[in-house]
């Protein structure tokens, strides 16, 4: 017989007399309400597992690919350039000796990263929980931006940067008048480029799009846009949440589309799924 138990639960006191004692050894497992939780599809999620969710990923580390910049900095060994400056410094404290030489190297800065979350009716399921994901990103680390898609692209950076998700959320809501709609990702992705991205934002950035693919535009224009966006970042990576359903292709129109111009291309729907995202996004996990 076996006994499944919360971890925090205790044992049910044994029964005193009478035939109500199982027969044979008594096998009590244990399992965490954590460990529970984290392999959950979030269209399964009711909204206090979502609560519980948003704590856990408040706790996720958001590290990304670093790049380097022209400024530089004092370096521990040698270096690709000499510092003259500390290295007369040093000498003078040995009567004009140069017997030290100091060097400097470039400095290094976290590359942007982008978030576009897919928030139309076909993805309402995962939305509700990916939404509380890119809120942990924007408060966790600078450098970030946030929009939606749906029949049209919305950002939302500033109305995430309260530490609060729920408050951050409910300002959101006002200004994602498309939450559940249609999709129109190809569109979407041409204003992010024209206004946004190619101009500089997404520029040697990181980009992540958090969508199902699922498109009612045309494939065409979703392959091409892809591929302007693919030019200028440093890594474009697609969450799709369908990703991890047994037998699943990327047979749809938009999702076939845009695959040739993915560098990584991963599944989204569980928190230990966008816990692999956060490890690819720090460097942990090869992403090609």
């Amino acid at each position: 017989t076996t006994v499944l138990l919360d971890s925090e639960d205790e044992p049910p006191p044994a029964e005193q007399g009478g035939d109500t004692e199982p027969e044979g050894e008594v096998e009590t497992v244990r399992f965490s309400r954590v460990e529970v939780l984290s392999s959950k599809d979030f269209g399964e999620c009711t909204e206090e597992e979502l609560n519980e969710l948003t704590k856990m990923m408040a706790q996720l580390k958001f590290t990304t690919f670093r790049r380097l910049s022209r400024r530089q900095i004092a370096a521990k060994r040698r270096g690709p350039r000499p510092d003259v400056a500390r290295t007369v410094r040093w000498a003078l404290k040995h009567q004009g000796e140069p017997v030290r030489r100091a060097f400097t190297k470039p400095a290094s800065r976290p590359r942007r990263l982008i978030l576009i979350l897919d928030i139309s009716g076909s993805m309402e399921g995962y939305a509700r929980a990916l939404i509380r994901f890119v809120h942990a990103a924007v408060v966790a680390r600078g450098r970030v931006e946030v929009f939606t898609l749906g029949t049209r692209l919305t950002r939302i950076t500033r109305q995430l940067n309260n530490r609060d998700p729920d408050a951050a959320i409910d300002a959101v809501t006002p200004e994602v008048r498309d939450w559940a709609g249609g999709t129109r990702i190809g569109e979407a992705l041409r204003q992010f480029n024209d206004d946004w991205g190619v101009r500089g934002l997404a520029r040697g950035g990181v980009v992540v799009i958090l969508s199902d693919g699922w498109d009612r535009g045309e494939a065409e224009i979703l392959g091409e846009e892809m591929e302007r966006l693919h030019r200028v970042t440093h890594q474009l990576i697609w969450v799709n949440p369908l990703k991890a359903s047994p037998g699943y292709a990327p047979l749809a129109a938009g999702m076939a589309a845009a695959l040739p111009h993915v560098d990584t291309f991963v599944s989204g729907n569980t928190y230990r799924s966008l816990e692999r995202l956060a490890s690819i996004l720090s460097g942990a996990i090869p992403t090609r």
